[in-house]
């Protein structure tokens, strides 16, 4: 029985060298995998996080240019305010013929 024994011994002590082997080539595995999935998250991370970063960027852009924008209207529009003041004190008649003739066309535009 002793060689049988042996036999058995041996057997088994293949059976758990083979499955330690296994394991450690399955673990090996993993962990490449897990380093390849891990940079892959960083990469896109990090090019998600660019992309919001110039977004960003961008959005400030085209808020100051907005202001700017804006800004520039209101001067107009206040210059252009100011002229038909200017206009109005030196010719308040032909100023209000004007406002007539405006207001009797709308109404006219306005009823059809």
């Amino acid at each position: 029985m002793s060689k049988a024994h042996n036999r058995i011994d041996q057997g088994a002590e293949r059976v758990k060298q083979a499955t330690s082997e296994a394991v450690a080539r399955t673990k090996q595995a993993v962990n490449h995998t897990a380093d390849k999935v891990e940079a892959g998250v960083h990469r896109a991370a990090d090019k998600t996080a660019d992309a919001a970063h110039r977004a960003n960027d961008k959005a400030a852009e085209l808020a100051d240019r907005s202001r700017e924008l804006r800004d520039e209207t209101m001067d107009k529009a206040e210059a252009w305010m100011a002229q038909a003041r200017e206009y109005v004190r030196e010719k308040p008649m032909q100023s209000i013929a004007i406002a007539v003739g405006a207001g009797w066309l709308l109404g006219r535009i306005l009823r059809r």
